[in-house]
């Protein structure tokens, strides 16, 4: 009895430490880099899966590079997948820099990835370069007629300066500021309908690529677009500014002449109002003279005479009676 129970506790030991270390260690995968020639140590897949590494993403891309003639390891591979890469696209990105014989370490690569670019889409676009279509860019000749142009860049990505070198969003920049250049440099919009490889010589002997992470192959103008008259509109706004500041002037200068009539009438009714109450002492002046004896009677008519002839002259004038020399209107 006692055998038995020896023998079941052993069977069930070895079950747990089978099932254990089939746990442990993938044994498929290991079987698979066995069959393809990569050494890859039971440790070593033990230990990526304690550092909790799935060991898929180490082993499958260590097969095809070591396939593919390339000369990587566990660890490098390892390493890169810690540290936030992909793995799979570094190795497929050495597999076509390896076919396309382009210089391109692992290091490189890794350096590549990890600063966030895609390095297999950095090697196509070696291989293949990459056109890009700048937006419609308006610039102005210097006749004041304003073209609207649209180019077509064609770049190639370069290795080297992938890391720190500037993106598309540049190469685009540095191309608007070369057309704007080369077409306000130019005398007559009709010159550059007429030859607008102008343009894209001008701007491609500017060296637009320096910094980036792009050679600049060539720049192509795909269209060209005549736009508005800027010169004749800037010169009609202009017009209009100074017809307003006109009008403005001229406003201030009749208020004032209004302003200054209105106080002329305001001191002439002063006046008048003077005149007024002055003549109404007159006949009570008159009185009092004739009763002192002052004035004789021959005295009053020659002054009624007087003032009647005043008034004719007034009439003849056009001046009403009692106004005081106030022209009628």
């Amino acid at each position: 009895m006692l055998e038995l129970l020896g023998s079941g506790f052993v069977i069930v030991i070895a079950v747990v430490l089978i099932a254990l270390f089939l746990n442990l260690v993938p044994l498929g995968l290991w079987i698979s880099a066995m069959a393809a020639g990569v050494n890859v140590g039971i440790f070593t897949l033990i230990g990526m899966r304690l550092r909790r590494v799935p060991a898929s993403k180490i082993v499958m891309p260590l097969i095809k590079g070591n396939k593919a003639g390339l000369n990587v390891n566990v660890n490098q591979l390892e390493a890169h997948y810690l540290a936030g890469g992909d793995v799979d696209q570094v190795v497929d990105a050495l597999i076509a820099a390896h076919r396309a014989e382009i210089p391109l370490t692992f290091e490189r690569a890794c350096a590549i990835d990890l600063a966030g670019r895609n390095v297999l889409e950095a090697v196509q676009m070696s291989v293949n370069p990459k056109v890009i279509e700048t937006p419609i860019v308006s610039a102005v000749a210097k006749n004041g007629i304003e073209l609207k142009v649209k180019a077509r860049v064609t770049v190639r990505a370069n290795i080297d300066r992938l890391v720190g070198g500037a993106g598309e969003a540049t190469i685009i920049a540095r191309v608007g500021e070369g057309i704007v250049t080369s077409v306000g440099s130019a005398g007559n919009h009709s010159d550059v309908l007429e030859n607008p490889d102008h343009i894209s010589k001008t701007v491609l002997e500017k060296g637009l690529d320096a910094g980036t992470a792009f050679e600049i192959l060539s720049i192509d103008i795909a269209d060209v677009d005549v736009g508005r008259n800027i010169g004749a509109e800037l010169m009609t706004d202009q017009a209009e500014a100074d017809k307003r500041i006109a009008q403005a002037r001229a406003e201030e200068r009749r208020a004032m002449a209004v302003a200054k009539e209105q106080e002329m009438k305001a001191y002439t009714q002063e006046m008048q109002a003077k005149v007024v109450e002055a003549e109404a002492t007159v006949p009570n002046a008159l009185a009092s003279a004739l009763r002192e004896g002052r004035l004789g009677v021959m005295d009053y008519y020659k002054m009624n005479n007087i003032i009647a002839d005043t008034d004719m002259r007034k009439n003849i004038a056009g001046v009403a009676p009692g106004e005081g020399g106030i022209p009628n209107k």
